[in-house]
């Protein structure tokens, strides 16, 4: 068993401040059952270093009338409670719930704190040493989804975290949110969703390596979901109603801010600036906007009338753009500072690095190649080509040259066929187009005669990669090898033009630094992103890097920030999903054209339909947590609308329940709860608890209601009715409390509340009895009240 400091308490002050000190590395017992069951089998991935005993804290264990208020203390039994003449008279539906709580043994022990912040019961959270990687304990997804659901929620899951695809997703999408309004036919509000991340949908819907799809769980199920197919599809939406889906929600805030390059992180940090109500300019040396969107990356792949209207949708925000204007010849950015409240740099990766072998100067640079070929220049590339590089930008130059009327394209490059860093689907299609790859060489030799390239020499690559990952490669000196070629075009990378900042910032290798979390550079008025920060260089990075340098900005300039267009709160709202996502599917395939119909200046790849589109949402597995609560005190309070009290604050019990990776409220690391409040309940209110479990020694309920329920006149006045055991978190049934509401209650209407209160379920595939029981218990509790009033 795992090692940890034992401290016993004396006042709930004592144990906030040993809880704060530890950081969350500190747990609250009162018993400890629970816990000392977890540290035991090794349930958690983590042993907390300190527990924090509160059982020795005197005074917590009381009943008392206040003022109309029933006040409980945390540590009062459970029994007591069950017993207490105050309550079984006055609140008999907590007399109720207490009584059905456990069986004798642990009602002598279980305390009121204990049962409302008791540990999450679900079989699978209990396994030990997280050998079905529950996402209650970090693990990528919940095993009730396609394991034993027996007893597991009807109505849903909770989110417990960012699921697998938008942790893999650099900029962080919240893609079940917005598959979710997909689902519901809502194709505005998921574009409002997607575009809270990613305000260019439709390049990356197009030039996105998407790692979100490695990481879908519905991949190991049958196939990931196509991801980014529904992402192109929504982008050509959002680009297709720019008027309403783009514009600023904020008033003018009177702040300039200045920023260069109109690349993706450019035009994502302009978008989320302008969308707060700052004045942006965009300045770019370019002719047109759009940086390596429109310079470097090929037309069949991202035509350029996409990129064009992306600008322009920016434009009609009111973002201006300065074009053809560089940035150190004329205006400086010494003077942009003076001029602007901030500047954001996003001059991208332009220059080559050099490469120490003979006759490097006579190669050509890829992304060059590429600039001349986007901007639609003459190029011709040569009969045999070499492509030195084995990443995407390799690929494209390789692909280009081939389309462009090179008759022999061979890629070299020193990385093994698997460890090359392009997308390995884009080279699958290169090699059918005709390209050769020639994987684990490196250049040793550009072989020139009379002021021409003849060929290649190459060496063997043993490793590319050092023991710790780190870019060390190591070579056959034995083993060479040539290659005839007429051209030679490098791309193995780029690095970042410089030469303009005229300020004292800090660069490293090349690299300017910034603060990982703001985008900041070491001068608090200017910020930088994308490219020239370093990092893996994609489009979806670079976009992530100017939305986070945005928000830094906007905080420290203290702009108001734009409402987010879907609060989304962790732990409480229901996920809905498909309920036959058990049945196996096949993802929907963007169609291509074939090789031979493949030009440079026309798309390889044709979108999804909306058909395609919704089908492919219902595959979304929306990956949350399916265990329930199953406190039988926490309904009864919530009808009772009792107030939790903690060392921090006083939360209204209906609020309090929320669904953790290592919790099932919504308190604090250094947060304990001190009393319950429960108001006397109006004259004429009837009030009742019941319960259905397997057998009644066992305390876990497969369903349990409670309902207060006021009369007037021989009808509803008001009513609280709430279901647990049905959902992650204590479900109060405010559509069943709308409906007898006004009426006089009868078998009839008991009927009708019972169907109200499962309308809306998401029963899995061995629940479904649940959905009966709850349908009847709410009816049989709702009918126990009237029989009262």
């Amino acid at each position: 068993m795992a090692t940890f400091k034992h401290i016993n308490t004396t006042t709930p002050e004592e144990a906030k401040s040993i809880l704060s000190q530890y950081k969350g590395k500190a747990k609250v017992i009162a018993g400890g059952t629970d816990l000392f069951g977890q540290i035991k089998d090794k349930i958690r991935t983590e042993c907390p270093e300190v527990l924090v005993n509160i059982k020795t804290i005197d005074g917590l264990d009381y009943i008392k009338e206040q003022k109309g208020i029933l006040k409980i203390g945390a540590l009062t039994r459970v029994e007591d409670i069950a017993k207490n003449k105050k309550v079984r008279e006055g609140y008999p539906v907590l007399a109720e719930a207490a009584q059905n709580v456990a069986s004798p043994h642990i009602r002598e022990m279980g305390t009121l704190g204990g049962n409302i912040c008791q540990s999450v019961r679900c079989w699978y959270y209990w396994v030990e040493s997280n050998r079905f990687d529950c996402i209650r304990k970090g693990g990528k997804i919940c095993n009730a989804f396609l394991g034993d659901n027996r007893y597991h929620s009807i109505f849903g899951s909770v989110r417990i975290d960012n699921t697998p695809c938008t942790s893999a997703c650099p900029g962080n999408v919240k893609i079940p949110d917005y598959f979710s309004k997909l689902r519901e036919g809502k194709l505005d509000e998921a574009a409002g969703i997607l575009m809270e991340r990613n305000p260019i949908p439709a390049i990356t819907g197009r030039v996105c390596p998407h790692p979100c799809e490695a990481d879908c769980n519905r991949g190991s199920y049958d196939e990931p979901v196509s991801v980014n197919a529904v992402e192109r599809y929504v982008g050509s939406h959002i680009l297709d109603n720019t008027a309403k889906l783009y514009k600023s929600l904020s008033p003018d805030t009177g702040k300039k801010i200045a920023v260069i390059g109109s690349g993706p992180a450019g035009l994502s940090a302009a978008y989320y600036l302008r969308k707060a109500g700052n004045k942006v300019t965009i300045f770019d040396r370019a002719e047109e906007a759009g940086g390596m969107l429109r310079y470097g990356i090929p037309a069949y792949r991202l035509p350029k009338d996409i990129v064009r209207k992306q600008v322009q949708a920016l434009k009609d925000m009111g973002i201006e753009f300065k074009l053809k204007t560089e940035i150190g010849k004329g205006t400086t950015l010494s003077k942009l500072k003076s001029k602007y409240d901030i500047v954001f740099m996003a001059t991208g990766a332009w220059s080559q690095p050099k490469l120490n072998i003979e006759g490097y100067e006579k190669a050509e640079f890829g992304i060059d190649f590429l600039e001349r070929v986007n901007a639609g220049k003459k190029v011709k590339p040569g009969k045999k080509v070499v492509v030195i590089g084995g990443g995407n930008v390799a690929v494209d130059v390789a692909v280009s040259a081939l389309r462009l009327g090179s008759e022999d394209v061979t890629m070299v490059c020193l990385e093994k066929r698997e460890e090359m860093p392009a997308i390995p689907a884009d080279v699958e299609d290169a090699i059918k187009e005709g390209v050769k790859v020639m994987p684990s060489w490196g250049p040793s030799k550009v072989v020139v005669k009379n002021g021409k390239i003849t060929g290649l020499e190459m060496i063997q690559c043993t490793s590319v990669f050092d023991k710790n990952g780190r870019f060390a490669p190591r070579y056959d000196e034995c083993t060479l090898k040539k290659l005839s070629a007429d051209n030679i075009i490098m791309a193995i990378g780029q690095r970042p033009e410089l030469d303009y900042i005229d300020l004292p910032l800090k660069i490293e290798r090349g690299w300017t630094i910034v603060k990982e979390d703001t985008q900041a550079t070491s001068d608090k008025n200017i910020y930088a992103g994308g490219d020239m920060t370093g990092g893996v260089p994609t489009v979806i990075r670079s976009i992530a890097t100017g939305r986070k340098a945005a928000e830094a900005i906007n905080k420290y300039l203290k702009v108001a920030r734009p409402a987010s267009i879907d609060s989304r709160e962790l732990g409480r709202t229901p996920q809905t999903f498909n309920v036959d996502y058990f049945s196996k599917t096949s993802r929907a395939e963007i169609s291509e054209l074939s090789v031979k119909k493949r030009k440079i200046d026309i798309e390889d790849r044709t979108g999804i339909s909306l058909k395609e589109v919704k089908a492919e949402a219902t595959r979304c597995f929306n990956c949350g947590c399916v265990a329930v609560n199953n406190s039988d005190i926490a309904p009864a309070l919530i009808a009772l609308n009792a107030k939790v009290k903690t060392t921090s604050r006083t939360i209204a019990a209906e609020d309090f329940f929320s669904a953790g990776k290592d919790c099932t409220t919504i308190c604090g690391d250094d947060e304990i709860v001190t009393e319950v409040q429960v108001p006397q309940p109006a004259r004429g209110t009837s009030t009742k608890f019941m319960k259905f479990a397997l057998r009644k020694s066992i305390d876990y309920p497969i369903i349990n209601c409670a309902a207060a329920i006021e009369n007037e006149k021989g009808k509803v006045k008001s009513a609280r009715i709430c279901l647990n055991a049905v959902y992650n978190i204590p479900l109060r049934l405010k559509p069943v409390e709308k409906l007898i509401t006004g009426k006089r209650i009868d078998e009839q209407l008991a009927e009708k509340a019972g169907e109200e209160a499962v309308k809306n379920n998401y029963a899995l595939s061995a629940n479904k009895y649940k959905v009966n029981i709850a349908r009847a218990l709410v009816k049989r509790t709702i009918l126990a009240c009237k029989d009262g009033i």
